[in-house]
């Protein structure tokens, strides 16, 4: 199976299968929901840190080489920098939650315009596409790098997905049009890889700095989106609980590079 083949078929049915688990999971009642949500985030976030920090990171390192230390370092400040840019033109950000500080549903919050449900819809496309160039340039490097990197990002979008749903539906959508539009934003992430298996299939040399840029891109989600709204809930249980996740996350996506064969 050829690199092209594993991407397309791992943005695919990761991008369709973080939907459809996304639409089933609001079923569920309410209540059940706004328990799991945190969970999910809490795994997310582990997941996203050890692709970042053991996997992207010290590949881009080791591609660059000796020399390029600093140049990979530049790249990772800079695209720390990149998705402030985005996440203040209210492009970058999920939304974890049915009602969160980013969409605001609640006509009751006056801290945050309310996102409408087309400003949704491109910002949630064009951070696919990204997902999907950041696939690629790992899969390109290597096959478990890129299994471990699509695995962190479907962390990832199965809550936010949710909290997209809530939001969608809430601007008046039905289920059906919610699932259907969700379905074609998820096809970004296939735009994305294909546009970025063949740039960085032409350029290689730039391909340790894409890396670094992508891991730039998890680390900022996690510490920036996820982890602040694991520090809405204190009491000593939960904060336990979101230990253990987090370790539970990161033991899965660090253990792709022992369990997969190379």
């Amino acid at each position: 199976m050829n690199t092209l083949a594993w991407i397309l078929g791992f943005t695919l049915f990761g991008g369709m299968a973080g939907v459809l688990v996304a639409s089933t999971f609001l079923l569920v009642p309410e209540q059940v929901r706004t328990r799991a949500l945190p969970l999910m985030v809490a795994f997310a976030t582990g997941a996203l840190l050890a692709a970042a920090l053991l996997g992207l990171l010290p590949e881009a390192i080791e591609q660059a080489g000796p020399t390029r230390y600093g140049a990979v370092g530049v790249a990772l400040l800079g695209g720390i920098a990149l998705f402030f840019v985005l996440e203040k033109l209210v492009l970058w950000r999920h939304c974890h939650e049915g009602d969160c500080e980013t969409h605001g549903p609640d006509p009751g919050h006056h801290h945050h315009v309310g996102m409408p449900g087309p400003m949704l819809l491109v910002g949630e496309t064009m951070h696919n596409v990204l997902d999907g160039v950041l696939i690629a340039a790992a899969f390109l490097i290597d096959r478990n790098l890129g299994v471990m990197t699509g695995i962190a990002v479907l962390a990832h979008e199965l809550p936010s997905e949710v909290g997209n749903f809530a939001v969608l539906l809430h601007s008046g959508l039905s289920r059906g049009q919610a699932l259907r539009w969700n379905l074609t934003t998820a096809l970004g992430a296939v735009i994305g890889s294909v546009a970025g298996f063949c740039a960085l299939s032409a350029l290689r040399p730039v391909l340790p700095y894409a890396l670094a840029v992508s891991a730039a891109s998890l680390l900022y989600v996690a510490v920036a989106d996820l982890i602040p709204g694991l520090h809405r809930r204190t009491d000593a249980r939960s904060s336990l609980l979101q230990v253990v996740l987090i370790a539970a996350g990161v033991g899965l996506v660090a253990g792709v590079e022992y369990l997969l064969p190379h």
